[in-house]
């Protein structure tokens, strides 16, 4: 059954997770859309990278981010695409081997039109270690029930 703009709350919080980061995903991704070295070339981001190692891009991470909202929280939502998102942030690079879970917390709703509705909310992504990896505030469209 569809979660539509009225079954959430402000203050709603769920998690989802474990997609694991492997080294390949992240040179195939780098070398296709990301393409600085310290995304693409392991033996020189070993030797001179400020990271001491391989990490992912930060567009990598926001990828596998939406992977798991759309898993999770998304999956059975009545939604119709996003306006934006709001603070995007990358605080810990993301690396293989590492594996990611979200947070996701309701911030705000802003009724928006008879049809739908903005739930805005904050997504945060963790590593193993529980360090933050990524965060944003998405503004997601979605449908209202109305009248019955």
């Amino acid at each position: 059954m569809p979660v539509y703009y009225e079954d959430v709350e402000v203050g709603d919080v769920e998690t989802h997770g474990d997609y694991e980061v492997t080294r390949e995903e992240v040179l195939s991704f780098a070398e296709r859309y990301d393409p600085q070295w310290f995304h693409t070339d392991p033996d020189r981001a070993a030797e001179e990278s400020p990271y001491g190692g391989l990490i992912a891009s930060g567009w990598h991470t926001a990828a596998m981010t939406m992977r798991l909202l759309v898993e999770g929280t998304l999956a059975e939502a009545a939604t119709v695409g996003a306006k934006g998102v709001d603070e995007l942030r990358w605080p810990t690079p993301v690396r293989p081997g590492d594996t990611l879970r979200i947070e996701n917390e309701v911030l705000e709703k802003v009724p928006e039109r008879p049809e739908r509705g903005v739930i805005r909310a904050r997504t945060r992504t963790y590593n193993g270690d529980d360090e933050a990896v990524f965060s944003m505030i998405g503004n997601v469209m979605y449908l209202r029930r109305g009248d019955d």
